[in-house]
């Protein structure tokens, strides 16, 4: 549905250029639902904004459903309202001087190519607000609605015209805690229900695992990883991704020889690369919650001795702060299992660890 083929992207800024996306390809099947994900300054709503044809770029191209609709090179671009596209923007764009019905209608009111009927706008305006659940509010004032209800009214407007290809820039963010999750819930269930290809961005890890049937790492206007949300989280191929997925202790160590990397936690066994040579400067990397706790000494190997020097009750889970020797690890555990404060054993799969060289910054397209 989706191709970007090295697309660049620059910014005039006082002292000169700044580059906002570099080079960056990018390919989303039909149907799926793709995730940016990346700290504020990134580029992945400039990217987005490049899609939806509102913004320019330098060099590359785009191709929406096998159409070129954007290329510097060719002096090809599709205005904006001509690439079947829909976009739900951070701050909803409501028009607080329409009513509920009036703004999900007005891009099919407003369509240039396509026209229809009051009883064709009617009968599509209903079906779309059955769907986001706001039967009965077509009369009401958009100002009046709340924030859940405002996101509502943005998703049906953007999804009334049946877009090839939904955009939407981090339309959750201006949500609590619980609207947030609510709402991430239903615009999951309603994108599959109609089968409409998202590509969606956002800064939280949380909200687009949940979502992402595919998901991309950005950082500097470059992807740094693209897979499903699993595989991102378990097998990150730099310690940047590793951090922007999650919590995780890093240990420095030392390469003492095959299978076998020295720190200040002492010997680690575990699985490595051909690519890391004895000797070789190591950074390791273990998730808080694939650390097991063990009080009787006698624990399944391997084992580390620490101690438990505190502890943070968080409802459905806990998190213990353990030192082993000079290090210190934060390890996640179930609420359900109480350990005390004092002696503890630590296990941990040799294959849970990760293992990058000491500073990787970037991963790889």
């Amino acid at each position: 549905m989706l191709k970007i083929s090295n697309l660049t992207k620059q910014f005039e800024v006082a002292d000169g250029k700044t580059v906002a996306v570099r080079g960056l390809d990018l390919v989303l099947e039909k149907g799926r639902f793709f995730v940016l994900l990346g700290p504020s300054g990134c580029g992945k709503s400039t990217l987005l904004r490049c899609v939806a044809g509102l913004e320019g770029f330098e060099s590359g191209e785009i191709s929406l459903d096998g159409r070129l609709v954007s290329s510097p090179g060719r002096n090809i671009f599709v205005d904006p309202e001509d690439r079947e596209v829909a976009m739900v923007f951070q701050s909803y764009a409501i028009w607080p001087h329409m009513t509920v019905f009036e703004n999900v209608a007005f891009p099919l009111v407003e369509a240039k190519k396509a026209r229809f009927t009051s009883a064709q706008v009617a009968s599509k305006v209903k079906d779309i607000l059955a769907l986001v659940q706001l039967s009965g509010f077509e009369s009401y004032s958009a100002a009046t609605m709340s924030g859940g209800q405002q996101q509502r009214i943005a998703l049906a407007r953007a999804l009334v015209r049946e877009p090839k290809l939904l955009l939407m820039d981090e339309p959750l963010s201006n949500l609590d805690a619980k609207l947030r999750e609510e709402m991430r819930d239903e615009i999951r269930e309603l994108t599959r229900t109609l089968g409409v290809t998202t590509l969606h961005v956002t800064h939280d890890q949380t909200e687009a695992m949940a979502l992402a049937d595919s998901m991309a790492i950005m950082s500097e206007g470059q992807l740094l990883q693209i897979g499903d949300p699993e595989s991102l989280y378990r097998r990150p191929v730099s310690q940047m991704v590793a951090e922007f997925l999650g919590r995780t202790n890093w240990i420095s160590g030392t390469v003492a020889g095959k299978g076998v990397v020295q720190t200040s936690m002492g010997a680690i066994s575990l699985p490595l690369p051909d690519h890391f040579a004895t000797g070789a400067n190591v950074s390791l990397g273990i998730r808080p919650e694939w650390i097991e706790l063990k009080i009787a000494a006698n624990g399944p190997p391997p084992s580390l001795t620490g101690r438990v020097e505190a502890r943070t009750f968080l409802g459905d889970v806990v998190i213990y702060r353990v030192s082993v020797g000079p290090a210190e690890l934060l390890v996640k555990r179930s609420s359900a299992d109480v350990y005390p404060l004092g002696p503890i054993d630590v296990v941990i799969s040799p294959d849970r660890w990760g293992v990058f060289p000491s500073g990787s910054a970037v991963g790889i397209q």
